[in-house]
């Protein structure tokens, strides 16, 4: 688990730096709360003091195994066909006599730009990270990899090589393999906005939750009215490429002998389109749910009330008290909640100066706060700024950490232990920090621990 800090330092400036790595043995919500307060407890740091959110990426698509299975064999042609640079050269000319063919026949627009030969995409190794990519390509690719799987088979190297590439052949083209890429795809194009929207440290608050609401008005669109045009289109695509089309209408047979346990009346139709269909669509519906409550939406848009661009055409003071007094009631005093109101009243003339026009965000206002030391005249002001700005809305930064323990942690260090990574890590995330150690100063530390028979000073 990563733990990263985010708070306002004096200057009136969000900071967010990487705090550390901590190993747990599984991701309940104790476990990690736990970890964390001990974390916090070796530096003395009140846990109390904390506010935030938490998110748990590990969850999504957890309970749809056929999705899992299909990103496990769409990873296993990524890398089996992306394995040597022979495989990659032979994708790509198969790629390019396949478009040469498809603009030859007019099924393709020609066109600066249009046409590039590229390979597989891998899919991102944080969980953030959008498929859509990945997905993307191999549809674009799906008759290229067929052939590299096929030259695989026929003069793979080894027995093992052939057989890996005979199974993935075998799932690539069926018409369940088929089905679900292009359902992920249309699922991800639709998430992949907010899923980048999310990914930035800088944000409209806003904005993203009126992207959550977009994103599942289209999610349920799609739900209710796509499954005609999904299955069109796999048909289609199926149809291109010589893939067998089952008939829905047929009695559906589970997989590895469970045909005795389920209903007859079971089509594969019904499984398409209720097993995979409707359970992928509400499995991300759900989670979109679950971690954009209407108690954080409400949170988050009653923060925005204090966003300079929106203080402009109305300032929303009902709203901040009510923001305090239902969120934050622990950190004001009962005499202070009577007095934040007038202080807002009062404040209302100050977004009137030529300087306040010019601040875009809430960080913005939090460093002119401080900049002009209004923030000795309007404390419970600032306070109420500060604890807006601790709230994180994205997971980039922690999430970054995992990319940065990829570089640290390679084939040369692969048994390092937890602390130690979590420095290393340390060292490499926060770079800014780590410039302004001087070298000399290290080694005297190192020399002052204990009495060491070789002198390093």
């Amino acid at each position: 688990m990563s733990i990263v800090l985010r708070y306002v330092d004096k200057n009136g400036y969000v900071r967010e730096r990487f705090f550390g790595l901590v190993h747990v043995k599984d991701t309940v919500a104790s476990t990690l709360k736990d970890a964390i307060f001990f974390a916090l407890s070796q530096y003395n740091l009140d846990v109390h003091n904390i506010r935030g959110q938490g998110y748990d990426g590990a969850s999504n698509m957890r309970e749809v195994i056929c999705i899992h299975r299909f990103f496990d064999t769409l990873t296993s042609i990524v890398n089996i066909v992306g394995a040597s640079c022979k495989r990659t050269d032979q994708l790509k000319a198969a790629h390019a006599v396949n478009v040469a063919y498809l603009v030859s026949i007019d099924e393709l627009q020609t066109g600066k730009g249009l046409n590039q030969i590229g390979t597989l995409q891998k899919s991102g190794d944080t969980r953030w990270s959008s498929h859509l990519k990945s997905v993307s390509s191999l549809i674009n690719m799906f008759s290229a990899t067929c052939e590299v799987l096929l030259n695989i088979i026929d003069d793979g190297t080894t027995s093992a090589q052939r057989a890996e590439a005979d199974a993935a052949y075998e799932a690539l083209t069926s018409f369940e393999f088929v089905f679900i890429l292009h359902l992920i795809r249309k699922v991800l194009e639709i998430s992949d906005m907010l899923c980048q929207t999310l990914q930035q440290q800088s944000q409209d608050i806003l904005n993203a939750m009126h992207l959550v609401s977009s994103t599942k008005s289209l999610l349920q669109k799609l739900r209710d009215e796509g499954w005609n045009d999904l299955i069109v289109k796999v048909r289609s695509f199926c149809d291109s490429i010589n893939i067998s089309i089952p008939d829905l209408n047929a009695r559906y047979v589970a997989r590895k002998g469970r045909a005795r346990h389920q209903q007859d009346d079971i089509t594969l139709e019904h499984h398409y389109k209720i097993d995979i269909f409707n359970t992928v669509i509400d499995t991300q519906l759900q989670e979109l749910n679950d971690k954009f409550t209407d108690h954080t939406i409400e949170l988050l848009t009653l923060s925005s009330a204090l966003d300079p661009k929106k203080m402009h055409a109305s300032f929303r003071i009902d709203d901040i008290c009510q923001l305090i007094q239902k969120f934050y009631p622990s950190d004001f005093a009962e005499h202070e909640m009577m007095q934040l109101r007038m202080q807002f009243e009062h404040f209302d003339h100050v977004r009137q100066l030529p300087e306040f026009k010019s601040l875009e965000t809430i960080s913005d206002l939090c460093q002119w706060l401080v900049k002009t030391r209004k923030f000795e005249i309007y404390p419970l002001v600032y306070r109420v700024v500060t604890l807006i700005l601790t709230l994180s809305v994205s997971t980039a930064t922690t999430e970054r950490s995992f990319s940065a323990m990829n570089i640290i942690k390679n084939k040369l260090r692969n048994k390092i232990e937890d602390e130690f990574l979590s420095n290393c890590l340390l060292l490499y995330i926060e770079k800014e920090i780590a410039e302004t150690f001087d070298v000399d100063s290290i080694i005297n530390d190192f020399c002052d621990m204990k009495e060491r028979r070789v002198l390093f000073c």
